[in-house]
């Protein structure tokens, strides 16, 4: 478990705040907008990027660079900027991009700092809906909680004793390639009370809150 002075964890959290913040000021101006998409997939295969992404992750970038130069960085649209540093961010700027270009507000903001590989802090913001979740994990904490309309929630899983009363989540179910994948979705689906689809990465805020129960991914890079 990682050991961190209180102060200076909550400087960390603030500063994920203070990305998140700006990310939203571009994400929502170009958000139910149209806007050109580039698919940097080949082929039949559709990966969208936006200049909304590409700019979210900049302004992350840049923030990150002037306050912490001596952190590394994982993000979704540009190259690494590796650091022999033991903290490194990891950003998604617009997790969903495909509900992000149909108007669906289901996409988010990832946000995470890790200490030699091992995740500490994270968030993940709706901006659109005016929902933030936190959650940190280390030696002092170990708590989870959801900022929104001025007040704040603890999160937590809720209890399911079978998958009889489980609602279960994936992105798609296209996700799954190969018949064996394919088929172990289905199999768990099929004895669960209730399947959702296209979720992204509110799918696990979701589960976070308690509201569902699974989410069952595959090919996550």
């Amino acid at each position: 478990m990682i050991a961190f002075d209180p102060a200076e964890l909550k400087q960390f959290e603030n500063f994920a705040a203070q990305l998140a913040d700006a990310s939203a000021k571009i994400t929502l101006e170009f958000f139910r907008s149209r806007i050109e998409v580039e698919n940097k997939a080949s082929g039949q295969a559709f990966d969208p990027v936006t200049i909304a992404d590409r700019q979210a992750e900049n302004v992350i970038r840049e923030l990150i660079g002037a306050t912490y130069p001596q952190h590394g960085i994982i993000g979704e649209e540009h190259s690494n900027k590796p650091t022999d540093h033991a903290l490194t961010w990891i950003i998604d700027p617009i997790d969903g991009t495909r509900s992000f270009i149909a108007g669906v507000p289901l996409w988010g903001t990832l946000i995470s700092l890790g200490h030699n590989g091992v995740p500490f802090l994270g968030v993940v913001d709706q901006p659109y809906l005016g929902e933030r979740y936190i959650g940190i994990n280390t030696h002092e904490r170990c708590e989870a909680w959801l900022r929104t309309r001025g007040a704040e929630q603890a999160l937590r899983t809720r209890p399911c004793a079978a998958l009889s009363q489980a609602i279960v989540t994936c992105t798609t179910p296209h996700m799954f390639e190969t018949g064996v994948e394919r088929a172990a979705y289905e199999a768990v689906e099929k004895k669960c009370r209730l399947a959702r689809y296209s979720l992204d990465c509110y799918g696990y805020t979701l589960l976070s809150m308690g509201m569902i129960d699974l989410v069952i991914e595959a090919g996550m890079a």
